[in-house]
């Protein structure tokens, strides 16, 4: 069974279920809050660490990041560019990696 699930306040799409079981969180609703406010994402890198990153895409923070890199311009819907709030740079993560969403 495949579902999504619902923030009952606004009813914005947050998690989906997958055929095979798994959930992962919705690109676009992380996406919206990442324009929205500093989260915190936590996520399995690539080698396998977890990570535990304070990110934005807030624009009053991305004009202090500089322009070497344009988020807009992202072409691989796996992964979300971000900027670290905390490093001062730029960052991604995989989507289907987020452990935590907040």
């Amino acid at each position: 069974m495949t579902g999504i699930f619902y923030d009952t306040k606004e009813m914005e799409m947050i998690l989906q279920e997958h055929e095979d079981g798994t959930m992962t969180y919705d690109r676009g609703w992380m996406i919206q809050e990442l324009q929205k406010r500093v989260c915190r994402v936590i996520f399995t890198k690539v080698n396998g660490e977890e990570r535990d990153m304070q990110c934005t895409l807030m624009e009053s923070a991305l004009t202090t990041a500089g322009d070497k890199h344009d988020p807009k311009r992202q072409r691989n819907e796996d992964t979300i560019a971000v900027w670290d709030t905390l490093k001062c740079e730029w960052r991604s993560f995989r989507v289907d990696r987020v452990i935590s969403f907040t």
